[in-house]
């Protein structure tokens, strides 16, 4: 029994060895399976984290807010865009930049070679500020944890903030957004990209220069990404 045992062991190795030298070796390649748990596992801590999120109630905001807007995207996202907060339109649906801003950033998510499933969006505070005011810094503060932990478990190659209250959560400047955006700066060792808010160019829709500007940024992360 021992030497058919022996025998089976040596003919398996035989064989291993073989396949070995013609370079086949998904016989033993546990990448697949290991990068589908990953991705399983990095998604249902994404899904806790959205419960957690929704039901907030951390500052006054939850108290008017219609829903809580959370974030979308995939959870391997190579590219994540932060905005300031959400608008009217995302407090009804719950969902991010869905409105006007939302449609002008989808048409450049689309320009630059991605879907909206590829990339993942978000804001600095996850709840509507009454009116569409800027965010106070305390509600900033006591969202944050939110958005750190995003991009912590997402771990994206480049972040792109949108308008200068998302700039200014990764790099607090005195500098304008004129003389911020197009540089990449490093945040936790991803690559950052400040660039105008797709509200900022609607409101000077004229301005074509603003419109060129925004889309040699998106230039730049997409030669980071290789994404021609």
């Amino acid at each position: 029994m021992e030497k058919k045992v022996e025998k089976v062991i040596s003919n398996l190795e035989e064989r291993v060895k073989f396949f070995s030298q013609l370079g086949i070796d998904f016989l033993f390649s546990s990448s697949p399976s290991t990068t589908s748990s990953t991705t399983a596992a990095k998604s249902s801590s994404l899904l806790s984290l959205k419960e957690e999120i929704l039901n907030c109630q951390k500052c006054p905001l939850y108290r008017e807010r219609k829903n809580a807007v959370p974030g979308e995207g995939n959870s391997e996202a190579e590219l994540m865009f932060v905005g300031e907060a959400p608008g009217r339109d995302e407090d009804v649906q719950g969902n991010p930049f869905v409105g006007k801003a939302g449609q002008l950033l989808t048409k450049i998510i689309n320009a630059m070679n991605f879907q909206r499933k590829d990339v993942f969006i978000t804001n600095v505070v996850k709840c509507r500020p009454p009116n569409n005011r800027t965010p106070y810094r305390k509600e900033m503060e006591l969202c944050q944890p939110y958005l750190l932990e995003q991009i912590d478990m997402i771990k994206p190659r480049v972040i792109v903030a949108l308008g200068k209250v998302a700039t200014d959560f990764f790099i607090n400047s005195d500098l304008s957004m004129s003389r911020l955006r197009g540089s990449f700066f490093e945040y936790k060792n991803i690559l950052l990209m400040p660039t105008f808010h797709p509200s900022y160019l609607i409101r000077n829709e004229a301005n074509r220069e603003i419109k060129k500007m925004v889309w040699e940024d998106m230039k730049k992360v997409m030669a980071f990404l290789d994404k021609k």
